[in-house]
């Protein structure tokens, strides 16, 4: 018995083979990664980023056949959006991505006045103990709860990527600072394999 919209999954076509399934770049060319804070004051973030680069397509367009189905995209950057940008939350999506597009550059941004300043990290773990009474305190890497100091938790995320097994040793690492009243963004770390 086949489960409702199994007609609609990749492994369930004739034409795929999902053990010798190679990526696909070929429909959509994503090599970038961009990881920033779910706020949307700073969603310009990835367009920034994409033009910082010069070599990114972003927003990109999708790819058409003649029937009018969607078959592929233009875009070479996607977004991870989560609390503060902090690279912890994004490391399945990491390793997804590079098992779907054979990612080349990760780049973390952590914003101007992001609400993840506004708090320490025992304070968010106390808060969620008081008000849900449930202890949170073991789920999440400690460090990565709050920003206490933006080019400390830059490094820290950057660090934490370089150190994952989450990650390819070949994949290009970047932290940046993003002044968003200005529109700047500021390189703050850059890890690129020897």
């Amino acid at each position: 018995m086949t489960a409702k919209y199994s007609e609609y999954e990749f492994r369930t076509q004739p034409w795929f083979d999902q053990d010798n399934f190679q990526g696909f770049n070929q429909a959509i060319p994503m090599k970038t990664m961009v990881i920033c804070c779910f706020d949307p004051r700073a969603a310009e973030v990835p367009q920034i980023v994409s033009e910082h680069f010069g070599d990114e397509v972003y927003p990109g367009q999708n790819v058409l056949d003649e029937h009018g189905n969607k078959i592929g995209h233009t875009r070479t950057l996607f977004t991870v959006y989560c609390a503060g940008g902090r690279a912890a939350s994004a490391l399945q999506s990491i390793a997804t991505m590079d098992y779907l597009f054979n990612v080349q550059k990760v780049v973390v941004v952590h914003h101007s006045f992001c609400g993840a300043t506004g708090f320490r990290p025992d304070q968010l773990i106390d808060r969620y103990r008081d008000c849900h009474h449930a202890d949170i305190s073991a789920m999440f890497d400690h460090d990565s709860l709050a920003i206490m100091n933006f080019e400390d938790s830059l490094r820290h995320d950057i660090k934490l990527l370089r150190e994952t097994a989450a990650v390819p040793s070949r994949v290009q690492l970047y932290g940046f600072f993003y002044e968003m009243n200005k529109g700047e963004l500021i390189e703050v770390v850059r890890d690129l394999p020897a």
